[in-house]
């Protein structure tokens, strides 16, 4: 099982990012999925998570609108948009599976985003 992270980036206050996750060795539609941060200092947290089928979502309370999460089990693939990026943003992005109905899950490996002037 390996998750990869991709897109992270150095990027100006109100800039945006797109990041994404490629998944390989499971089948990515029996997952649920999220994305979770971690700054410098402070504990990772969630930034937000998909169903399996995409049809549900959730976001942290700090997102406020600003990000998107999508999936493309087709393709193994999940995907955050993220705009109006602020220097709280700053953080390492990972991505996050958890076989649905287990405690089983898997980590990729994180990509950095910096959001500075």
């Amino acid at each position: 099982v390996k998750l990869v992270e991709s897109g992270g980036d150095a990027v100006q206050p109100g800039g945006s990012l797109r990041l994404s996750c490629a998944a390989s060795g499971m089948t990515c539609s029996a997952q649920t999925m999220g994305w979770y941060r971690q700054a410098p200092g402070k504990v990772r947290e969630l930034v937000t998570a998909i169903s399996t089928n995409g049809a549900s979502t959730t976001y942290g309370k700090f997102v406020r609108g600003r990000f998107t999460i999508s999936r493309d089990n087709n393709n193994s693939s999940m995907h955050l948009q993220m705009n109006s990026l602020g220097p709280e943003d700053t953080a390492v992005y990972f991505c996050n599976a958890r076989q649905a109905g287990t405690v089983i899950e898997y980590w990729g490996q994180g990509t950095q985003v910096t959001v500075s002037s």
